[in-house]
C-alpha cells in the first residue's frame, strides 16, 4: 500500500500520499467525496463519528487504549480499536507495545498534532456559536476534563479523596477522585480511602462553571454547588481547576429576530 510516511530521515515533515485505492482500503466502508477539494478529502477522515474526540484525548496526553476509551463515554471497545489501526495507517497515530508489559502506547504524529488544530478550532467554533444543550450536560465528562486540566502547582502534598454527588439528571450520579502526587484517578465505586471533600453539584452548574459559562460565585449561588469538609480544602478547590481550554471565548448572544414591520 503506497504512502509517504509523516517524517523522513532528515526530520522533515512530509505529505501523507496515498493513491485512491489505498485511501479507499484504509477507509473501508466510509464513502468517498470523490473531490479533489482538501476539505473533502480532509473530511473524509475527520468527520468521522468519535475521530475528533479520539484526536483531542490523545492530545490531552491519554495514551493507553483505556485512558482515550474514558474519556469517550458511549464509545465501544470495538469501534476504538477499529479508529485506532485506521488512524494508525492513515498515518496520523503511532503506537508501540509497552516495554514487559501488555497493552500499547499511542500518540500523535506531527500530521496527527496539525489535525488537532483542526479539533481546537472546531471547539472554538463551537464554544462561541452553539449553547450547552441538557443533553450535553454530562458530569462526568467535565470532571474527566478537569482533571487534564488540574493545576499541579497548586495541589495538596499529599492524598486528596474528594466524593461528587450530581444532581438534576435522570439518575443522580456518584464518582470519586483521587488526587496524589498530581496524578489523577476518577473511580465509580468508592475506593476505599477516607473522603477529605463531599461535593454535592447541579450538573448544569457544575458543567457550566468549568466550561467558562459561570464564575465560581455564580455557580455556587442558591446551593447549585454545595461543598463540606475541611475550611482550607473548600476554599482550595476551585483554584485547582484551569477549567476547559475553551473557557475564555464568550458565547454569541442569541436574540429572538425582530418582527417585520
Amino acid at each position: 500500500m503506497p504512502h509517504s510516511t509523516t517524517e523522513d530521515t532528515d526530520g522533515q515533515v512530509k505529505n501523507l500520499y496515498f493513491t485512491t485505492e489505498a485511501r479507499c482500503a484504509i477507509l473501508g466502508a466510509v464513502r468517498t467525496y470523490g473531490q479533489y477539494c482538501p476539505i473533502a478529502r480532509g473530511a473524509e477522515i475527520f468527520a468521522e463519528r468519535w475521530t475528533p474526540l479520539i484526536i483531542r484525548n490523545l492530545h490531552l496526553g491519554c495514551g493507553n487504549f483505556t485512558e482515550i476509551l474514558e474519556g469517550a463515554p458511549g464509545l465501544s471497545r470495538t469501534l476504538l480499536s477499529e479508529r485506532l489501526k485506521q488512524l494508525e495507517r492513515l498515518g496520523i497515530v503511532e503506537s508501540a507495545p509497552k516495554p514487559g508489559r501488555r497493552g500499547h502506547h499511542y500518540e500523535l504524529t506531527p500530521a496527527g498534532h496539525e489535525l488537532f488544530t483542526v479539533c481546537q478550532s472546531l471547539g472554538e467554533w463551537g464554544a462561541r456559536w452553539l449553547e450547552i444543550a441538557p443533553e450535553n450536560l454530562d458530569p462526568f465528562v467535565a470532571l474527566w476534563s478537569m482533571c487534564n486540566a488540574l493545576r499541579r502547582d497548586r495541589l495538596p502534598d499529599r492524598r486528596i479523596v474528594i466524593r461528587f454527588d450530581f444532581t438534576g439528571r435522570p439518575r443522580s450520579e456518584r464518582y470519586w477522585l483521587i488526587i496524589e502526587f498530581g496524578d489523577t484517578e476518577i473511580c465509580k465505586t468508592y475506593p476505599g480511602f477516607e473522603e477529605d471533600l463531599y461535593i454535592t453539584a447541579e450538573a448544569e452548574a457544575f458543567v457550566k462553571w468549568h466550561a467558562g459559562h459561570l464564575t465560581w460565585a455564580q455557580a455556587t449561588r442558591q446551593d447549585r454547588i454545595q461543598l463540606d469538609g475541611p475550611a482550607p480544602l473548600v476554599r482550595a478547590f476551585p483554584t485547582w481547576n484551569a477549567r476547559s481550554m475553551f473557557a475564555h471565548i464568550r458565547p454569541v448572544s442569541r436574540t429572538a429576530p425582530r418582527p417585520a414591520g
